[in-house]
């Protein structure tokens, strides 16, 4: 890294660099990544979606044009999929509860969906009946449940899976949650799917996830820990003398 800062220092000195040259680095978050590299670039950020209407949307988005008609069982094959992506959604978004949303912080992503997707439709091509026992077992245990170490979030995970990998969830209007905000859309098109998913709730309540409404509470107060932790953390510690001015009066001076 340091070999690299001195490199994009040597940018500017040289007059040889072409005008369209430019530089695309990717990276983790790390705190020995060179500051001057930092503030002479665009900086660009990937944010995971928050909330299951817009983890929906960004999983829809991605389907290839014709991947909800790849398997020969159209109709089980897409009541399928949305309940194994609002599965994942789901539990992607009880980390934000904290404790209450799982006992370890787990980081399941898009490849554990990927992998699920691709064993469910191994099974409804290769099965003349659909093997529920056998799809939640691989689903819940192999690629999801590989990453969970802790015997009662396993556990969870395993009996939410259940609730979408069902026979129940080949019906149309089958609920995922008591209020009925949530149930399995009718079979249709990608689009019909992506219009059902830009209607759901900005906001997810609780009961969604099978947690009770206090669980918002915790999690609001949690978000403003949080917030108002970054702030204090951004503002100068610096002791002024008597007599001295303020970071906040000298960059309002300069700014004149």
């Amino acid at each position: 890294m340091s070999r690299l800062e001195q490199l994009v220092i040597e940018f500017k000195e040289r007059g040889d660099i072409d005008p369209d040259f430019r530089l695309f680095i990717t990276s983790m978050p790390c705190d020995f990544f060179p500051v001057f590299v930092l503030q002479n670039g665009v900086k660009l950020t990937t944010e995971p979606p928050r909330g299951i209407k817009a983890n929906l949307r960004r999983t829809y988005n991605e389907f290839d044009a014709d991947f909800l008609d790849s398997c020969k069982k159209s109709k089980e094959w897409r009541k399928l999929v949305f309940g194994l992506s609002f599965f994942h959604a789901t539990i992607q978004e009880r980390r934000k509860f904290g404790p209450l949303g799982w006992n370890i912080r787990y980081e399941f992503n898009d490849s554990d969906l990927e992998t699920s997707t691709t064993m469910l439709k191994m099974f409804l091509e290769d099965q003349d009946e659909i093997p529920w026992e056998a799809i939640v077992w691989i689903t819940g245990q192999i690629n999801y449940g590989g990453r969970v170490t802790d015997a009662n979030d396993l556990r969870c995970l395993q009996k939410t899976l259940e609730k979408y990998m069902c026979i129940e969830n080949l019906e149309d209007g089958y609920i995922y949650s008591d209020s009925g905000k949530y149930y399995a859309p009718p079979f249709g098109n990608t689009a019909s799917y992506i219009d059902y998913i830009d209607g759901l709730p900005l906001n997810d309540s609780p009961e969604v996830f099978g947690l009770h409404e206090n669980a918002e509470i915790s999690y609001q107060k949690q978000e403003s820990e949080v917030m108002i932790s970054t702030v204090l953390s951004i503002q100068s510690r610096l002791a002024t003398a008597a007599g001295g001015m303020t970071t906040d009066e000298i960059v309002l001076l300069k700014n004149k």
